[in-house]
């Protein structure tokens, strides 16, 4: 039995270690920050292939549609299945990314459409609430006979014999000498439930409005460069001014916290193996929506 070792907590990492796992290797986990403290956690994480179009991103993302869509039949996964609706000013194009939806997801023309608004597109998408699926995917690789450390490398590990999958994220920047790879910022603002059971995107902003079982998250920003982790009240602000556009209701919610998370950003995803290292990270704002195709990538590398 061949040992891994995964670098990284969030998403993408324990995703590829479950998938390691099952396929019969024997994997450690090490990450500088355990799953809820990575910017996984702050994901609004709705599946929506949010990036550019690029080689092998239908097919990860319709791959972790499957996933996700078997998922929300076990409730400790924190997958659902949520109907919703992605709006436009001016008639809605088509999506780039149709081809990854299943049959019967959508998109279907909408007509019920918030004030300002001229067309759109209505589907039926996972919403993954990630403090709950990260600890779900935990348990996971536990279950499975896998560790999860914490633990600050300064670089990638190097004991002989040993295969590394760099899923660190934004720490590939070092972790992978990656000088492409960079901040985007995103900040949210969770509020309150209210009964809201529909999810409504607008891509411009980009403004969201994700309901979950117990709170609503509001978002949101996309900010190339920045560090900052700290929430800014002007955001935060402007953000909630732009989603309850979306959905009036929104003005009478509470406001229970603030979040900010620094997305992984990189031209496009590396996925590639050079000896035994497999690269997995670059993912943006998509990396719920791949994590299980990409997973399944990360063990045919391994397997070759």
């Amino acid at each position: 039995m061949r040992r891994v070792i995964v670098v990284g907590a969030g998403v993408i990492g324990l995703t590829s270690a479950v998938r390691l796992l099952e396929a019969g290797y024997r994997v450690d986990v090490l990450a500088r920050e355990l799953p809820l403290e990575t910017t996984s956690a702050v994901a609004a994480a709705i599946w929506s292939p949010y990036s550019a179009p690029q080689q092998h991103v239908v097919r990860w993302a319709r791959r972790s549609y499957d996933v996700l869509a078997d998922l929300a039949a076990d409730e400790a996964s924190g997958v659902v299945l949520r109907e919703g609706t992605e709006v436009f000013r001016g008639e809605a194009p088509d999506l780039w990314w149709r081809q990854a939806l299943p049959p019967g997801a959508g998109p279907d023309r909408e007509t019920s459409l918030p004030s300002g608004y001229d067309s759109g597109w209505t589907m039926r998408l996972p919403v993954v609430e990630m403090p709950q699926h990260l600890r779900w995917l935990a348990r996971r690789v536990e279950d499975l006979g896998g560790t999860l450390t914490r633990m600050n490398l300064s670089s990638l590990p190097e004991p002989e014999g040993v295969l590394v999958v760099n899923a660190g994220g934004l720490g590939a920047k070092h972790l992978g000498a990656d000088p492409s790879v960079h901040p985007v910022r995103g900040q949210v603002v969770v509020v309150e439930q209210l009964g809201l059971d529909r999810w409504t995107v607008e891509s411009e902003g980009p403004t969201y409005v994700i309901p979950r079982s117990r709170d609503v998250v509001v978002g949101g920003t996309a900010e190339p460069g920045e560090w900052s982790r700290t929430p800014d009240p002007a955001v935060a602000a402007d953000v909630l001014r732009r989603a309850t556009r979306l959905v009036p209701e929104l003005a009478r919610a509470k406001v229970l916290r603030h979040r900010v998370g620094l997305r992984p950003g990189r031209p496009e995803v590396r996925l590639e193996r050079q000896g035994d290292v497999i690269h997995c990270y670059g993912h943006g704002g998509c990396g719920v929506t791949v994590a299980w195709g990409c997973a399944e990538d990360v063990v045919g590398l391994a397997d070759g």
